[in-house]
C-alpha cells in the first residue's frame, strides 16, 4: 500500500478468523494514521514504487487467497474457478468460506502411507531413547502444540522397516550402496510417510535430501487422481542456490520410481527450455525461489494442486532475502499440503515461517541446536601472514595424493581468478566457481571435480552450501569466513556420507575476533585446539578498548583496538612473525 496508487487510497482485503480480521484492521489503521504529508516536489522527484498489498496471515492458519491479477500481469487460471470476493471489515467467516470453497474444488489428498511394523511399534520408551541417543542424539519436539494427539513415530533402524511396502525403492537404495539409514532418515521417514509436517534441524551432509525425497516419490504415486489429469506438479522443492537445486534434481533422477518426472528451475538456465519441460508434464519441481516466482506469476506454472512442499536449507533462503518470494508461492498452494522444512539452525525467522505455514509440525533435531561442525571432519588451524597463503596452497596441491580432492574457499571473486591464474602458470589444473561465472561453466566445473578430471575447485561462499560431492577429502579456508555459520557449512563439504575428511583454515591477524567462537566450535567437535589459536583469542579478549571519543587513527588499526605488533608471538613457527 503506498501513496502512488489511486491517489493514496488502496483497498485492503482481509481473510481469516474474526479475531484475526479485527487485529489486522487495528494494525492497518495504526500504520496509516498520523502519517506526515509529502510535498508535491518530493512526490514528483521520487520514483513511484510498485504498489504492494499488505496481507496479514493469522497464526497457524491456512494461507489466504492471492490478490487479483493486475492489468500488467495475468495470473494462471485455477482448474476450477474459486471465489476471490474481497472480505469487508464486517463480513463473517469469509476467509473460512473461501478456504471451504477452494477445498471443495480440489481432489481428496492422501498423505498417510506408513505401516509401522510390530518390531518398531512395540519398542519400549527406553529402547526408543537408546536408539535416538545412538543416532547422534536425535531429539523430537512438538513445535507449537503441547498435547500430542499424534504420537511421534518410533525411529527405524533399517531401510526395510521404512519401505517394506515399496520394494522398488528398496531396490534403488541397495543399488546406491547404502548400508543403514542416516540419523535424520531414521526419524524423518516414519514422520513424513505418516503425512505429518516436519522441521528437520541437521547439518549439511547428513542425508537430508533422501530424508524428504523418498517420501515425496511415494506421495506422488499414492494420489487418487490419474497423473494425466493433474493440472500441475504434486511436489515442490525450493532450494537457496542453483547448485543445490541441480543436485537435488540429480538425486531424484537416481531413484527412478514409476515414471515420475522432475524438472529443475533456476535463474541462469534457459527459461524457454524450462517452460517447455513443465508443459510436457512433471510431477516434481525443484527450483530456486526467484525462477519459481517468475514462472508461477507469468502463468507458465500452476502450483495450485501442489500437496507436498519442501523448503530445503530454509535458513539460507531467508538469509538471501527470499522470504517474500517463498510466501508468494505458498499462497497459491493448496491449504492442506504437507510441508517439510530443513535447516542447520533454528532462528526466529524460521519459527515465524513454520508457525504460518505448518500444521503442528514435528521438529527433529540431529545433534544440537547449537552451531556445530561435523565430527567426521578433522579441523586444522594455522596462523599465517596474508602473503604466505598462495605459497601454502601451492605446496599443498603439489603434495596431494591421487585419490584426494579439495575445495578451496576464497573470500572474493577477483581473488579466486588471481589464484586460479597463478596455479595455471604452474600447470596445476583447477576449476573455479563464483557468482560471475556463467552457469554452463559452473556446471562443467562441478562435473569435472566429480569425475576426477580436476582435483582442485576454487570457490566463493556461493558454493558453500550448494556443493554435494561425496569424495572431497579436504576443505581449505584460504580466507576465513566472516561468520561462524559459514565456517561450519564450508567444513561440511567434506566428511560426507559417512566418510572422513580434513579442513585446513588459514587465519591472519584480521581474523583474531573469530578465534574464540572458532575454539568453541572445535571443542564441541572434540578437536585439538592449537596453542597459538588460544593465544589469539586471549589477545583479542584483553585488547585495549577504544575510548568513545577516539577515532580509528588512534587505534593502531584493527578497528581501533590496538591490533598486533611485530613483537607478538603466537607460537606459529615460521609463520609467527607478528
Amino acid at each position: 500500500v503506498d501513496r502512488y496508487s489511486n491517489n493514496g487510497q488502496t483497498a485492503v482485503k482481509i481473510f481469516g478468523t474474526d479475531d484475526a480480521k479485527d487485529s489486522a484492521k487495528r494494525m492497518i489503521e495504526e500504520v496509516i494514521q498520523d502519517r506526515p504529508s509529502h510535498s508535491k516536489r518530493e512526490t514528483q522527484n521520487k520514483r513511484p514504487a510498485s504498489p504492494e498489498l499488505i496481507v496479514v496471515i493469522p497464526y497457524n492458519s491456512p494461507a489466504p487467497p492471492p490478490p487479483p491479477p493486475s492489468d500488467a500481469e495475468s495470473a494462471p487460471a485455477p482448474a476450477e474457478p474459486a471465489s476471490t470476493d474481497p472480505c469487508t471489515w464486517d463480513s463473517d467467516n469469509s476467509g473460512a468460506k473461501w478456504i471451504e470453497k477452494r477445498m471443495a474444488s480440489l481432489p481428496v489428498l492422501r498423505k498417510n502411507f506408513y505401516e509401522e511394523l510390530p518390531e518398531v511399534r512395540d519398542l519400549s520408551d527406553s529402547e526408543v531413547e537408546k536408539i535416538r541417543a545412538s543416532k547422534n542424539n536425535i531429539e523430537t519436539y512438538r513445535v507449537f502444540e503441547s498435547e500430542e494427539e499424534f504420537k511421534v513415530p518410533n525411529p527405524v533402524t533399517t531401510f526395510e522397516q521404512a519401505f517394506h511396502n515399496y520394494p522398488e525403492i528398496l531396490k534403488e537404495i541397495k543399488k546406491a550402496g547404502f548400508q543403514n539409514p542416516s540419523p535424520i532418515q531414521c526419524q524423518a521417514w516414519p514422520i513424513l510417510l505418516s503425512g505429518k509436517d516436519m522441521i528437520g534441524i541437521a547439518q549439511t551432509g547428513t542425508g537430508k535430501t533422501l530424508a524428504f525425497l523418498l517420501p515425496a516419490l511415494i506421495h506422488i504415486d499414492g494420489q487418487t487422481t490419474p497423473r494425466n489429469k493433474r493440472p500441475g506438479p504434486d511436489v515442490m522443492i525450493m532450494a537457496p542456490t542453483r547448485e543445490l537445486a541441480q543436485q537435488i534434481n540429480e538425486e531424484a533422477a537416481k531413484y527412478s520410481y514409476r515414471g515420475i518426472k522432475s524438472v529443475c528451475l533456476y535463474g541462469g538456465g534457459s527459461r524457454q527450455d524450462q517452460i517447455a519441460q513443465v508443459e510436457k508434464g512433471v510431477q516434481m519441481i525443484i527450483a530456486t525461489p526467484g525462477r519459481l516466482n517468475d514462472l508461477q506469476r507469468s502463468g507458465a506454472l500452476d502450483v495450485s494442486h501442489v500437496s507436498y512442499v519442501v523448503l530445503d536449507e530454509a535458513d539460507r533462503m531467508l538469509d538471501l532475502g527470499f522470504e517474500g518470494q517463498i510466501r508468494r508461492v505458498l499462497i497459491e498452494v493448496r491449504p492442506d499440503r504437507q510441508i517439510v522444512m530443513t535447516s542447520a539452525t533454528w532462528p526466529a525467522a524460521i519459527r515465524r515461517l513454520a508457525s504460518t505455514y505448518s500444521a503442528d509440525p514435528i521438529q527433529v533435531v540431529v545433534g544440537t541446536l547449537d552451531l556445530t561442525a561435523a565430527t567426521t571432519v578433522e579441523q586444522h588451524i594455522e596462523i599465517v601472514e596474508e602473503d604466505d597463503k598462495l605459497n601454502l596452497l601451492k605446496a599443498f596441491v603439489q603434495n596431494m595424493q591421487k585419490d584426494e580432492k579439495a575445495i578451496v574457499f576464497i573470500g572474493q571473486r577477483t581473488k579466486v581468478d588471481h589464484v586460479a591464474s597463478d596455479l595455471a602458470l604452474l600447470y596445476i589444473p583447477v576449476r573455479s566457481i563464483h557468482g560471475k561465472i556463467d552457469q554452463e561453466d559452473r556446471e562443467e566445473a562441478v562435473r569435472e571435480i566429480r569425475s576426477g578430471e580436476v582435483k582442485i575447485l576454487l570457490a566463493t561462499d556461493v558454493a558453500s552450501r550448494g556443493l554435494d560431492i561425496d569424495d572431497v577429502t579436504h576443505v581449505i579456508n584460504y580466507d576465513f569466513p566472516k561468520e561462524m555459520e559459514e565456517y561450519v557449512h564450508r567444513v561440511g563439504r567434506t566428511g560426507r556420507a559417512g566418510k572422513k575428511g580434513q579442513s585446513i583454515s588459514w587465519l591472519t591477524r584480521r581474523d583474531w575476533h573469530m578465534a574464540e567462537p572458532l575454539i568453541k566450535i572445535m571443542k564441541d567437535a572434540n578437536q585439538e585446539i592449537p596453542k597459538e589459536l588460544e593465544d589469539m583469542a586471549r589477545r583479542y579478549k584483553n585488547r585495549p578498548k577504544r575510548p568513545p571519543t577516539q577515532g580509528r587513527r588512534n587505534g593502531g588499526g584493527n578497528n581501533g583496538y590496538g591490533g598486533f605488533s611485530d613483537a607478538d608471538d603466537f607460537g606459529g613457527g615460521r609463520r609467527k612473525r607478528w
